[in-house]
């Protein structure tokens, strides 16, 4: 995929932080997209790359399974920075050695430049004598490729840092993503604006000019649909498609009986102050809930989920020929845990993964290479509240996937009303805009308890709560006790059909925001 905008590809080697990678590119204002490491330098350069960086990862360049990428792209004539294990693996491909000697270096450690990387490297130019930078590898690089030169050291390791600046290929073994390390992103804007020579054009409202000129072209002179959910990306989408194309944008807002409580005239109401363009609200309670009737998989819930909205917006673009397209909401992070490519899949998004194969609308994505985010900052400069800009992020299947089991009926109520204390006591204890999302989730078993004196078998409620940037990572939030206390004891004292309240601490990775 080609964008207006100078691209630099980031190639993925299972870093932990090649997502941070691309967040640091596009602060700097400058597109990144994450590409993996089986992609063939020929589709690399077809995407007409500024720069290639090599992430970071957990394997060995020697070992026999380690990921490579093609050898062609160390000889296309596009800079290249490595990170860690691609500044690795970029020394192993052109020659160079790279050994496990013995010692590692983890954490904080003081880098110092060579006599010549502090004179003439365009990355490491002016630095200090010293500096701390965030190192993690076991390996280490012992010598250059011919060619090369070292231009950093550390106690350690004798190159933490290579150039071969006529190639325009660079290494580095510590990780400049992390801001842990001083002077990181200054050397990642030196390899973007004087090694690459890209210009810095990725702003917010470039992107939001660039996307209602995409959607202009695309859609044409017919109509579209939107699906709008109320959230943040949704509207936010909505407000793009509708600013490139007017009235000729038609809002549906599926109730699937999947909501929090009082979501759906809390849309009505939101849509109503917002947009001037028609919203047609479906009651589909009943066809969900006989969908997912005695399915427990969750894979499957969400693709039956996904087929569902796509027949219902299909049914009411039927009323009107000249709706050819369909808006949705898709984020850059959907994409990636989706499994594009040869990426692992995570779990299929219901509009990513979980789309049927027949759909007879075609697709507007304006936002299928934003973050998080990105979008809020780009819903801000569109003019939309602040209360929907910062309404914290709510999976499109609903409460379907916090339900662990077979969704019914009355497992629905009975997580929505938890959900709904949840909600109240975070916000009343005003560190709602402090977490990512805050929520309950319902595993469809029973527990044994004592209330009043009597044996009680009921469900138990999960409270989750993270904190995050951009949902990539996430970590679990560290609630004050009384607000834990407090929503227990609401839940169990509230909540029919509840006996065990427990607190999820389980940060992404290994686990996911969302239980499924």
């Amino acid at each position: 995929m080609t964008t207006p905008f100078d691209t630099v590809l980031v190639v993925d080697f299972g870093a932990q932080y090649a997502q941070l990678i691309a967040r640091r590119v596009r602060e700097a204002h400058v597109y990144s997209e994450i590409v993996p490491a089986s992609m063939s330098a020929g589709e690399m350069l077809a995407r007409r790359p500024k720069g290639i960086i090599l992430s970071g990862g957990p394997s060995s360049v020697y070992a026999e399974r380690a990921p490579r990428t093609d050898r062609a792209i160390f000889e296309a004539g596009v800079p290249l920075l490595g990170i860690c294990y691609g500044a690795q693996l970029l020394t192993a491909e052109l020659g160079g050695e790279v050994a496990r000697t013995g010692t590692g270096e983890y954490g904080r450690t003081v880098l110092r430049p060579t006599a010549g990387g502090v004179s003439t490297s365009p990355l490491m130019a002016k630095w200090p004598d010293r500096s701390d930078v965030w190192m993690s590898h076991g390996d280490s690089i012992v010598s250059p490729p011919p060619g090369f030169r070292v231009t950093a050291v550390t106690d350690a390791v004798p190159v933490a840092a290579l150039e071969h600046e006529r190639r325009q290929l660079y290494g580095v073994q510590f990780h400049p993503e992390v801001v842990h390390t001083e002077r990181g992103q200054e050397l990642l804007k030196r390899f973007l604006f004087d090694v690459c020579d890209c210009l810095p054009t990725w702003t917010h409202t470039s992107v939001i000019e660039s996307e209602t000129e995409k959607v202009r072209a695309q859609v044409g002179s017919s109509r579209a649909l939107c699906a709008l959910s109320g959230g943040v990306d949704s509207s936010v989408a909505a407000a793009l498609v509708h600013k490139a194309i007017g009235d000729r944008l038609r809002c549906v807002f599926v109730d699937t009986g999947l909501m929090r409580a009082g979501e759906g005239s809390q849309v009505e109401a939101a849509f109503s102050r917002q947009f001037q363009a028609d919203l047609v609200h479906v009651k589909a309670e009943e066809r969900y809930f006989s969908a997912l009737e005695g399915v427990t998989d969750p894979e499957e819930k969400r693709k039956l989920i996904g087929e569902l909205f796509v027949r219902i917006f299909e049914e009411v673009a039927a009323s009107s020929p000249d709706i050819r397209f369909l808006v949705q909401g898709t984020l850059y992070p959907d994409v990636i845990e989706s499994g594009p490519g040869e990426a692992a899949t995570i779990k299929s998004h219901h509009n990513v993964g979980g789309l049927p194969d027949d759909m007879r609308l075609e697709l507007v994505e304006p936002l299928r290479l934003l973050f998080k985010d990105e979008v809020r900052a780009i819903g801000t400069e569109l003019g939309l509240p602040e209360e929907l800009v910062w309404r914290q992020p709510f999976p499109g299947p609903g409460l379907a996937v916090r339900i662990v089991g077979e969704v019914t009926p009355e497992r629905v109520a009975i997580l929505r009303h938890a959900d709904e204390i949840v909600l109240e006591e975070v916000r009343r204890a005003q560190l709602d805009r402090e977490l990512w999302q805050y929520f309950a989730v319902l595993p469809a078993v029973r527990s044994v308890g004592v209330m009043g004196d009597e044996r009680t078998y009921a469900y138990p409620i999960v409270v989750r709560a993270v904190t995050s940037d951009d949902a990539m990572t996430a970590d679990w939030a560290r609630l004050p006790y009384e607000l834990v206390e407090r929503i227990s004891a609401r839940i169990i004292g509230e909540v029919a059909g509840v006996n065990r309240v427990v607190y999820d601490v389980t940060s992404k990775p290994p686990g996911t925001i969302e239980w499924e």
